[in-house]
C-alpha cells in the first residue's frame, strides 16, 4: 500500500493523514495480512512514487534522484545509489518542511515553508494574499471575470495564464522562482543526477520552468547544476499502480 502520511511503514501503521479522516493509528498492515493471508507492505506515497519514476519513469537508468510530488502537498523520495533512503526514522525526503522564506504562505504547518511557496494549496494561498495588494488591479479583476470566481487554484491560475491573465502568468513566475531556490537546496545537499517533478511541473512546466532555471543559475554550485537533470514525471495516472507493485516488491526483497 501507498498512503500519504503521517504513517509509520516499519510497523504498518496509519497515523492520521490530511486527506483519510478518521483513520487515526490504524494498524492498516495487520488488517490486511489477516484478511489476505499474505505478507501485506506500506510506505509514504512519496517514497513509493520515487521508486516508481526510477525504475520505470523519468528516473530510469540513474543511480542517485530525487523525486518531488508537488500535487496538493509538496513531499520527496530520495534514491542513493540505487536505494531508497528512507532515514532514521522513515521521515526522510519531507522537503516541503524546509523553510524557504521568514513569512509567507502556509504549508505544512510551516509559514514560507517550500510546500506553502509550491504545494497546490499553498500557492493557492499565496495568490490569494498575493491578490490583495497587487498594484495591477485590472489584472485582478480581468482573472475573477476569465475563472467566475475568487478561487485561486492552480487549475483556474493555469487556465487564466493560457488566456494572457497578466496576474496569473505572474503568479507562475512568483512559484517558478520560489521552485528554483526549493530545489537549489536538494541540489546542493545531494547532489543528484536527476530530480523528477510530478503533478503541477508535470502540467505547467512551460511557465514554471524559465524562473526556476534562473533561480538554479543564481543559487546553485555550477559543478552540482551541471550534473543534475530536471524533469517532468512521466508515468502520470498509472503511477499509482506502479508504486504499490514497487512497495510490495521493495518490501519482500528487504
Amino acid at each position: 500500500m501507498s498512503c500519504g502520511g503521517p504513517l509509520d511503514a516499519r510497523r504498518g501503521v496509519v497515523m492520521s493523514p490530511p486527506n483519510l479522516p478518521g483513520w487515526d493509528n490504524i494498524r492498516i498492515i495487520e488488517m490486511m495480512g489477516n484478511e489476505f493471508k499474505v505478507p501485506a507492505f506500506l510506505m509514504n506515497d512519496a517514497n513509493a512514487c520515487a521508486l516508481a519514476e526510477w525504475r520505470f519513469g523519468a528516473g530510469r537508468g540513474c543511480n542517485n534522484m530525487i523525486f518531488l510530488t508537488m500535487g496538493t502537498g509538496l513531499g520527496g523520495g530520495i534514491i542513493i545509489h540505487g536505494r531508497l533512503y528512507e532515514g532514521a526514522s522513515g521521515m526522510a525526503g519531507e522537503f516541503g518542511h524546509i523553510r524557504l522564506r521568514s513569512e509567507g504562505p502556509n504549508g505544512f504547518g510551516k509559514r514560507g515553508s517550500f510546500e506553502g511557496f509550491c504545494g497546490g494549496n499553498g500557492i493557492a494561498g499565496h495568490a490569494r494574499m498575493i491578490a490583495a495588494e497587487y498594484p495591477d488591479r485590472q489584472s485582478v479583476a480581468e482573472y475573477l471575470q476569465l475563472t467566475g470566481t475568487d478561487d485561486f487554484s492552480v487549475k483556474n491560475l493555469d487556465m487564466a495564464r493560457v488566456k494572457g491573465n497578466k496576474f496569473a502568468r505572474y503568479m507562475f513566475e512568483r512559484t517558478g522562482k520560489m521552485l528554483g531556490y526549493g530545489l537549489a537546496v536538494l541540489i546542493d545537499a545531494f547532489n543528484p543526477e536527476r530530480i523528477v517533478i510530478g503533478s503541477i511541473f508535470k502540467r505547467s512546466e512551460t511557465a514554471l520552468r524559465p524562473e526556476m532555471e534562473r533561480a538554479l543559475e543564481k543559487e546553485v554550485l555550477p559543478e552540482s547544476l551541471a550534473a543534475c537533470q530536471i524533469l517532468p514525471a512521466k508515468l502520470s495516472d498509472r503511477i499509482g499502480d506502479y508504486a504499490c507493485l514497487l512497495v510490495a516488491k521493495h518490501g519482500l526483497d528487504h
